[in-house]
């Protein structure tokens, strides 16, 4: 796998842009991405019962073939009745008439205030004014990114390349998260770009999978949005035999996807709404990979935990107690804790007994940015990681006046 510099327009056949259109007050708010040739779409969708018009625009579209994407910031789109469905349509027929595809080939998403009505005419030119201004370039990446953002404080970019039945193929991607993050699905929005040929089964399911060991894994507040959603669309124009079977080109493809969203799923908590530090909770020696997953996310929800992480107080009793309420089987009587920055390892605690250990030290370990967490519960053979971070007092301030 390689690394590239690149984006939601580097793979072959893609053109994205972004715009300020007057949505929001000083930020780019809307953004776009169109395919030469039409693609092959997997989505994967909150699981919020309350979900925002275009998640139900776009839901019905999973077996469609798609020729791009339309997305607003600023305001959701979420809980507006009728008028919000009838508005995400208007988004995708716009976008659709200036490509000459029709409206179910036109993906939607948008992000921001919930229960506002969309200002739909704004989007409707604004759409129409940048049908001839999209590239691909590093430039037309990056106002991409930062037009799907709302509360982030930086734009968050990935791509990769890899080599599919002897093809190098090209995976580009955008995310934004920042609040309102939590294991339930993407967690964020988040767009995927493809030249790869690939069977629609197979993709959905390497989505899937790629999706609950990433962005399933991290937790930035506990609260999952109406308006969560991942995108994968691949044009094929890498011109790569057709990837439908399981292999080496598989296991290649998916490892290249997972390393994108394990990129953007960790640049979303760095990025956390009043954020000072990221933590990784590993789980080792689960008795099932589900038991892993559940005790990991855990850790990363606590409340209690993430606010000694921003006080940088070694109090791991919080931690054990965060996988003792998980629901999760495990011998409360095996359990190895320590912590670890670049400023070293310390042991808390081993065999679920206490150790002496030097408080400066920990202090010294926790006052850095990045922080590990390591659980060892030596009962089985299963492990899993989830990425969360700290609690400020930053983040009360920013969403009490969300909305103003």
């Amino acid at each position: 796998m390689e690394i590239l510099q690149g984006g939601i327009s580097t793979p072959k056949g893609f053109k994205a842009g972004g715009k300020a259109i007057g949505i929001r007050k000083v930020r780019k708010d809307l953004a776009l991405i169109i395919s030469d040739d039409l693609c092959t779409f997997s989505g994967v969708f909150t699981q919020n019962k309350i979900k925002a018009a275009p998640i139900i625009w776009s839901k019905k579209l999973l077996h469609s073939k798609i020729k791009g994407i339309v997305i607003n910031s600023g305001n959701a789109n979420a809980c507006t009745g009728e008028q919000g469905y009838e508005d995400a349509k208007t988004m995708a027929a716009t976008l659709a008439m200036n490509c000459n595809m029709e409206p179910e080939n036109i993906l939607v998403a948008s992000t921001g205030v919930i229960g506002v009505p969309l200002p739909i005419e704004k989007i409707v030119n604004g759409i129409k004014s940048m049908k001839d201004t999209l590239e691909s370039s590093a430039s037309a990446d990056l106002d991409f990114a930062e037009a799907i953002m709302t509360t982030d404080t930086y734009s968050k970019s990935y791509c990769v390349a890899t080599v599919v039945n002897g093809t190098r193929v090209i995976i580009g991607a955008s995310a934004k998260g920042s609040g309102m993050i939590h294991p339930n699905m993407a967690t964020t929005l988040c767009m995927i770009t493809s030249d790869v040929n690939i069977d629609k089964a197979l993709q959905d399911e390497i989505l899937k999978d790629v999706v609950d060991d990433t962005f399933n894994m991290m937790s930035v507040d506990g609260d999952t949005s109406t308006n969560d959603c991942m995108f994968l669309i691949s044009n094929g124009e890498a011109g790569n035999v057709i990837l439908d079977s399981k292999g080496a080109s598989y296991d290649k493809f998916k490892a290249a996807l997972f390393a994108v969203c394990k990129h953007l799923a960790i640049e979303c908590i760095r990025d956390g709404e009043g954020a000072t530090k990221l933590m990784e909770v590993s789980i080792k020696g689960a008795r099932s990979k589900k038991d892993a997953k559940v005790m990991a996310r855990s850790v990363t929800s606590s409340t209690l935990f993430k606010a000694a992480l921003f006080g940088s107080d070694a109090n791991w009793g919080r931690a054990l107690c965060a996988i003792g309420y998980s629901g999760a089987e495990f011998d409360e009587n095996k359990v190895d804790i320590s912590i670890r920055s670049i400023k070293g390892t310390l042991e808390l605690m081993t065999s679920s007994r206490p150790i002496i250990f030097d408080e400066e030290k920990a202090k010294e370990i926790l006052l850095e940015k990045d922080i590990y967490i390591d659980i060892n519960l030596n009962d089985g053979d299963y492990s899993a990681t989830a990425w969360g971070c700290d609690l400020s007092y930053e983040y009360v301030k920013i969403n009490g006046d969300y909305r103003s």
